[in-house]
């Protein structure tokens, strides 16, 4: 029963996503913990002093907002992630391109994210156009400069291989750049996730009277910690969730030819 045991126990360490899965309850271990010598609900609540604030908040207005941010985040997402792929892989080609404007990337790339932030809420007003804005132009530089690097990085020698075989510039591009570049792509949208909805969330609380942005510069104001942690990690659980079940699978689809 012991060897049956241990090999099942060894089965599953070999698993991924069991891995993960005991992460994060040594994680939530190390909290409790925590809380428990604190011992101060203002400071760190327990994990099981958030999963009551989840639990009450979900019976009241939690989803409404995470709806709102998601759709934001999503938004500004995809749009930083057509621009910035589109400019990246044109300086990655165009040497010109890229000496000409390489120096625009960098100055984009080192405006802060609050200037161009407070700058789009002036320009647009404190509306939605302003908010997916303010957050896709603070992206799109990284996701071109992660592109760009990529092009660069592409074997030439395949490029001829596809050419001495008469292919199409079309198929040359769908079955031989795009391959290619689809660890690139995969890197950009996972820092991408990362960053756009932190960036959001400072556009909600500066902005806008919806979102969790909103709600936590509302639960600061009352020092609600538990509350603020709740939403948070609700919404953390969410960008994890779609890292591990989408993003993830999606790479290694992509990348079996490698």
């Amino acid at each position: 029963m012991i060897i049956f045991g241990s090999v099942n126990l060894n089965i599953l360490l070999k698993n991924e996503l069991f891995r993960r899965f005991l992460s994060v309850l040594f994680l939530i271990l190390i909290w409790e913990i925590i809380s428990k010598i604190v011992s101060d609900k203002m400071i760190l609540p327990s994990p099981n002093d958030v999963a009551e604030s989840i639990k009450y908040h979900a019976s009241q207005d939690l989803f409404h907002h995470v709806y709102i941010t998601l759709f934001r985040v999503f938004t500004a997402f995809f749009l930083a992630m057509i621009i910035g792929s589109t400019i990246g892989i044109v300086m990655g080609r165009r040497k010109k391109f890229d000496d000409y404007f390489d120096g625009w990337l960098i100055l984009a790339l080192n405006v802060p994210a609050l200037v161009t932030i407070i700058l789009c809420f002036i320009w647009f007003g404190l509306n939605e156009v302003a908010a997916v804005l303010a957050v896709a132009i603070n992206k799109i530089p990284t996701v071109t400069v992660i592109l760009r690097e990529g092009t660069k990085a592409i074997d030439e020698k395949l490029i001829e291989v596809g050419k001495l075989y008469k292919l199409s510039k079309f198929e040359i591009t769908k079955d031989i750049l795009i391959p290619q570049l689809f660890p690139y792509f995969i890197s950009a949208a996972r820092s991408g996730l990362a960053l756009v909805w932190k960036i959001v969330l400072v556009v909600e609380l500066l902005g806008r009277s919806n979102g969790v942005g909103f709600k936590i510069n509302e639960f600061f104001s009352m020092f609600d910690t538990t509350s603020i942690l709740a939403y948070t990690l609700v919404f953390v659980l969410i960008i994890m969730s779609i890292e591990w079940f989408l993003v993830k699978p999606t790479e290694k689809k992509l990348t079996e030819w490698r």
